[in-house]
């Protein structure tokens, strides 16, 4: 195994996953705590379009992704009235969109089913250098602004009071999201994203008691997912992504039965 280890892929994909685990949990408590669930879906089905652009041009994803991601935010908050309303016609755009893309420029369809399932071990060294930026990025943003952060998660009208640039703050967290989903996407694909993203923050909400502990404690229980997963697929030669899916699913089961629902009232303090 140690000899497949020292491989090119394999050494990009346990680099990436190392980060990705830390990283994609906090942005995940982000979701759970500004309610952004439904742009989420928008986001996941913006990084498809990413996709369906890359590859029927034949660029590169990650940008692509990047950007039709930032546009896709730009659309739900530029749309008037409810944003889970925006954030759903928006989904049904892009993937019109991504359809039409696919048919005209006739994308094979192994490629596109790509999208939905991840492809860790095909991550090259710009998509490294780009998701340890927007993983420092985050870690800093989170540094530096955590009471600012919290102040909001608690009430955005109180932390305006309090002097919080509420709307910068906001709009900034929903840019991380957007770029962190398009690369998680990347990372184990559409079907499987919400292993490193929501599920930790859940299972870590079980045991936390702030959002300091719940920021804390989901990164670490995304590592354990990620590199826990990395191995055991390795060792059973099960496809990454799932494996990965498959235990933080048991984690989250397992937790549930031994603290009760409860706790997950923790999210929301």
């Amino acid at each position: 195994m140690l000899e497949l280890l020292l491989l090119p892929p394999m050494m990009r994909a346990l680099a990436a996953l190392l980060m990705g685990g830390v990283c994609f949990p906090l942005c995940g408590v982000m979701v759970l705590r500004l309610d952004l669930v439904p742009l989420r879906y928008a986001l996941m089905h913006g990084v498809i379009l990413g996709g369906a652009i890359s590859l029927a041009f034949g660029i590169p994803e990650a940008p692509v992704s990047f950007l039709t991601n930032l546009l896709v935010v730009w659309m739900v908050l530029a749309l008037k009235g409810n944003k889970s309303m925006s954030s759903a016609a928006s989904m049904v755009f892009t993937m019109g969109l991504a359809s039409l893309i696919m048919h005209v420029f006739d994308v094979p369809s192994k490629d596109s089913m790509q999208l939905l399932w991840g492809s860790p071990y095909a991550l090259r060294d710009i998509d490294l250098i780009l998701l340890a930026a927007l993983c420092l990025f985050e870690l800093v943003y989170l540094k530096v602004n955590f009471g600012k952060i919290t102040a909001i998660f608690f009430d955005k009208d109180i932390a305006n009071s309090l002097g919080v640039k509420v709307k910068f703050h906001y709009y900034t967290m929903v840019v991380v999201v957007a770029l962190v989903v398009a690369m998680a996407m990347r990372l184990i694909g559409a079907l499987l994203i919400d292993a490193l993203l929501i599920l930790p923050v859940l299972i870590a909400a079980r045991v936390s008691s702030g959002s300091r502990q719940l920021f804390m404690f989901s990164a670490i229980t995304g590592l354990i997912l990620s590199i826990g997963g990395y191995f055991l697929s390795l060792f059973w030669d099960f496809p990454l992504s799932a494996t990965i899916a498959l235990l933080a699913a048991v984690f989250y089961a397992l937790t549930s039965f031994s603290k009760g629902s409860k706790k997950l009232r923790s999210i929301e303090i």
